[in-house]
C-alpha cells in the first residue's frame, strides 16, 4: 500500500505542476480544438489511477507472456543513430588514429558500411530502419510527395488538416472537432512490436515519428513535427538595414527603426483560427541597447532580460492570446548579431513549448513535459538546425555551428537520462548534428583528410564533428552493462553538391513537359503547365512522375504498355546524362520503382527515381515543381553537400560492440535484428533479414573491424532494397 500511496502522491505532484499549463490542443495554421485544463487534468488522473489499480493484473499478464516469448540473453539494446555519418571519412580518420573509440569498437566488435535505401534520403531510410520494410510498404518516398488531384507538393510523412464544422459567436468561430494530425508512414515500427510483447522502449528523436503513436514506452517526435506556425521551420530576421531583403526561403525579414535609442517590433505568431477572419497573432517587444556594452535589454510579454551580441539567448517563452483564458505557448532563441551602428537580430523558428505543448510531440503526452521539467526547455521542431538561415545568410557559419551544438547538448542530456532510466528493453536516440553540419561544411577536396591547424573553417568543422561523435561514443561505452548490446548506425553518407540538375527544364526541352500558350513560367508549383499535353514531371529530391491517365488530374499517359514504353525511353535518355558545360556524367542510375519496390503503397511514390552522380543533385527549383532556364547550373547555396544521389555512392555505417555475422548489411535489416535480440521472430511481411549477433565472449576476434575490405560499402550492389 505504501507503494500505491507514493505513486498517487507523485501523480498529484506532477498534475499540480501542470494545472496552469494544459490549455488547448492547437493545430498551428490548421485551427484549434479546445479542451479545458480541468478536463485534461481530471482525465489524466483517472487514467493514472486506473493504471495503478490494474497494475497487479497487468504484471501477471506480462509475466505469462514473457514466459512464452523470452529467449533473449540480453537486458538492453542501445541504438545510437548518427544521421549522415560517412564511412569514407570515418575510415580515413580511424586509419589515422583520430577516432580511438570507433577504432576500438571496430576491432573488438564489428564495423561495416551499411547499405541505405533508394533514394538515400533521411525520411525514407529512417522509415525503413524502424519498420524493416521497403518504401512500397511504409509509404515514405521523399521529403515531398504530390497530390495527384492538383500536382501540388505535399509533405510526405505527416499531415495536419483543419477541423470540419464550427459554430460562431460574435467575432469568434469555434471548431467542433480537433484538427486531424496524421502520420503518413505505414507499417509497424519495431518498438511497437516489442511493446506488444511487454518490452519497454525509449525512442528519442527518430525521424518520421510525428504525430507520436501509442506503444509501451516513451517517445519524443522528430522530423515531421512542425513549428508553432504550422511550418517545418520559419525564422524571423530583424534589421535596420535598407536592403529590401524581406523575402527569404525558410523565413522572413522585418524592417525596424531606432527611435530615441529604442527599437520596437513584434513576434510573429501562428494564425488565430478562432476568429471568423483568421489573423496572425503578435507579441510586441522593445529593445534598448546598453551604452558602452555589446548588449541590449529586451522587454517582452511583461519580462525583461539582456541579450549579448553574438551569443544565443536561452529558450524564451512566448504566450499568444487566442481569446480570454486561452493561450498558445511557444519558445524561441534570439541572436543579436549587431547592435551598432546597424541593428541585426535573428529569431529561431517558434518551437512548440514542450512544457505546454500546443499539440502532442511525445508519447505519452506528458513525457515532453517531464523532460522539460527535468532538463529544461528544448527544441521540438522536427528539423531544428536552421540550415535555411545560413543559406539565406541571415546567420553566418560560426553562428550556425553554435546553434547546432546547443541542440546537440540538449539531445545528449536526454539520451543519457534515458540510458539511466531504461534498465531493460530498448533505448534509441538519433543525433542529426552530423547530417546538418556536413550539408553546410563538406568539402570533398579536404574532408577525407584529417584537418590541421592551417585548414579552413569548413575542414576544421568536419574534423571537430567526427571527433565529437567519437567522444560521444566513448561516454556511451562507459554506460554499457555486460548484457547490453550497442548498435551504432547512420542512415546514409554524404556527397558533394556542386551542380544543380533542373529536371523539369530537361523534360520541357525534350518534349515531355508543356506550358500553356508556349510560355514557360519560372513560378513555383507547376504554374502555367499544360497538363493535357504533359507526359512526365519532376517533384521532390529524386522523383519523376508519369502523368498517368486515371491517376493524375488531367492524366495523359495510359497505364500499361504506353506507360512502360515511356519509362524505358526516359531511363535510356537520362542514364549517363552528361553536363554539357564540363562533360561530366551527372546521372548514374534511373530506378524503376516497380522493380525495386513492392507493397500496397507503391503506387503513391514516383514512377522513376533519379540517382545523381557525386557532385550533382536535383535543383532547388525542380524540387518544388519549378522550371529554370538552363538544364545545369552551379549550386550557389551554403548547402554544399547532399545525399540525394545514387544509393550505392552514399552508404551509411554500422558498428556493434559484439561480432555480427552479416555480409553487406542494410539499414532495412536493423528492425528484424533488434526483434530477434529479444527472441521475437521476424514478421513475414518484413523485407529485412535478421543479422546474427554473437553472444559475449564467443571469440573470432580475427574478424577484426568487420568487413573493412568492403571499402565504402560494395557500391556495385546498389541501394540495399532486397526486393
Amino acid at each position: 500500500m505504501k507503494i500505491l500511496y507514493s505513486a498517487i502522491a507523485t501523480i498529484f505532484f506532477i498534475l499540480t505542476l501542470l494545472i496552469d499549463q494544459a490549455h488547448a490542443y492547437i493545430g498551428p495554421g490548421a485551427g484549434f480544438a479546445f479542451i479545458s485544463s480541468f478536463f485534461v487534468i481530471f482525465l489524466t488522473f483517472v487514467l493514472a489511477l486506473f493504471s495503478i489499480l490494474a497494475w497487479p493484473l497487468r504484471f501477471l499478464y506480462r509475466s505469462l507472456r514473457h514466459r512464452k516469448d523470452k529467449t533473449s540473453n540480453i537486458n538492453r539494446a542501445v541504438v545510437l543513430g548518427l544521421d549522415g555519418l560517412s564511412p569514407e571519412i570515418i575510415e580515413r580518420m580511424m586509419d589515422d588514429g583520430l577516432l580511438p573509440n570507433f577504432s576500438r569498437l571496430g576491432k573488438e566488435g564489428y564495423y561495416s558500411p551499411l547499405r541505405t535505401t533508394t533514394p538515400p534520403i533521411s525520411p525514407v531510410a529512417w522509415s525503413s530502419f524502424q519498420t524493416g520494410v521497403n518504401p512500397g510498404k511504409h509509404n515514405v518516398f521523399d521529403f515531398l510527395n504530390r497530390d495527384p488531384k492538383t500536382h501540388l507538393p505535399l509533405l510526405s510523412f505527416s499531415r495536419i488538416e483543419k477541423p470540419g464544422k464550427s459554430f460562431k459567436i460574435g467575432k469568434y468561430s469555434f471548431p467542433l472537432s480537433r484538427p486531424r494530425i496524421t502520420l503518413l508512414r505505414k507499417s509497424k515500427p519495431f518498438w511497437q512490436i516489442l511493446g506488444e510483447r511487454g518490452i519497454f522502449s525509449t525512442v528519442l528523436r527518430v525521424p518520421v515519428t510525428f504525430p507520436p503513436e501509442k506503444f509501451r514506452g516513451h517517445l519524443l517526435s522528430a522530423m515531421g513535427a512542425p513549428d508553432l506556425k504550422g511550418t517545418q521551420g520559419t525564422f524571423t530576421y530583424y534589421t535596420t538595414r535598407n536592403d529590401n531583403g524581406g523575402d527569404h526561403t525558410g523565413g522572413f525579414q522585418i524592417k525596424v527603426e531606432k527611435k530615441g535609442g529604442i527599437i520596437e517590433s513584434y513576434i510573429s505568431g501562428p494564425e488565430n483560427s478562432f476568429l471568423k477572419k483568421p489573423e496572425e497573432m503578435k507579441i510586441p517587444f522593445s529593445i534598448k541597447p546598453i551604452p558602452g556594452q555589446k548588449e541590449a535589454r529586451i522587454s517582452i510579454d511583461g519580462n525583461s532580460f539582456n541579450l549579448k551580441q553574438g551569443k544565443y539567448s536561452d529558450w524564451i517563452r512566448f504566450s499568444f492570446k487566442v481569446f480570454p483564458g486561452v493561450k498558445v505557448r511557444g519558445i524561441g532563441r534570439f541572436l543579436v548579431r549587431q547592435i551598432e551602428p546597424e541593428f541585426d537580430m535573428y529569431l529561431t523558428p517558434l518551437n512548440i513549448d514542450p512544457e505546454n505543448p500546443a499539440m502532442p510531440v511525445s508519447h505519452p503526452f506528458i513525457y515532453s513535459v517531464y523532460l522539460a521539467k527535468l532538463l529544461g526547455s528544448y527544441a521540438t521542431l522536427g528539423e531544428a538546425e536552421d540550415t535555411w538561415a545560413l543559406n539565406e545568410q541571415v546567420i553566418d557559419e560560426n553562428e550556425f555551428l553554435q546553434q547546432c551544438y546547443l541542440l546537440y547538448a540538449e539531445r545528449k542530456k536526454m539520451f543519457f537520462q534515458a540510458l539511466q532510466k531504461t534498465r531493460k528493453g530498448v533505448c534509441v536516440c538519433v543525433f542529426d548534428t552530423p547530417d546538418r553540419i556536413q550539408h553546410m561544411f563538406f568539402k570533398p577536396s579536404a574532408n577525407t583528410q584529417p584537418a590541421t591547424e592551417n585548414n579552413d573553417t569548413y575542414t576544421t568543422a568536419i574534423k571537430k564533428l567526427y571527433l565529437k561523435m567519437d567522444e560521444l561514443l566513448g561516454e556511451v561505452l562507459k554506460e554499457l552493462k555486460e548484457k547490453d548490446i550497442l548498435l551504432i548506425l547512420s542512415d546514409h553518407g554524404i556527397s558533394s553538391f556542386k551542380r544543380c540538375f533542373n529536371l523539369n527544364t530537361w523534360l520541357y526541352q525534350n518534349g515531355y513537359l508543356f506550358f500553356k500558350d508556349h510560355k514557360t513560367d519560372d513560378r513555383d508549383f507547376f504554374a502555367n503547365v499544360d497538363w493535357e499535353k504533359t507526359s512526365a514531371y519532376g517533384l521532390g529530391m529524386t522523383g519523376l512522375y508519369i502523368n498517368q491517365k486515371g491517376r493524375e488530374y488531367q492524366g495523359r499517359v495510359r497505364p500499361g504498355e504506353e506507360k512502360e514504353r515511356l519509362k524505358k525511353e526516359l531511363q535510356n535518355k537520362l542514364a549517363d546524362l552528361r553536363d554539357e558545360e564540363n562533360g561530366e556524367i551527372a546521372i548514374l542510375h534511373v530506378y524503376d520503382t516497380e522493380k525495386i519496390y513492392s507493397g500496397p503503397y507503391q503506387e503513391n511514390g514516383p514512377d522513376l527515381i533519379i540517382g545523381c552522380n557525386d557532385g550533382y543533385r536535383i535543383s532547388w527549383d525542380s524540387v518544388i515543381g519549378k522550371q529554370a532556364k538552363k538544364v545545369f547550373e552551379d549550386n550557389t547555396k551554403n548547402w554544399r553537400a547532399d545525399h540525394s544521389v545514387a544509393s550505392d555512392i552514399v552508404p551509411g555505417i554500422l558498428f556493434c560492440n559484439r561480432k555480427i555475422e552479416a555480409e553487406n548489411p542494410a539499414i532495412i535489416d536493423l528492425a528484424p535484428t533488434i526483434l530477434n535480440l529479444f527472441g521475437i521472430k521476424t514478421p513475414s511481411y518484413m523485407d529485412g533479414k535478421a543479422m546474427k549477433i554473437r553472444e559475449q565472449g564467443s571469440g573470432n576476434r580475427g574478424q577484426g573491424s568487420g568487413n573493412r575490405e568492403q571499402g565504402t560499402g560494395n557500391r556495385e550492389q546498389g541501394s540495399g532494397n532486397r526486393e
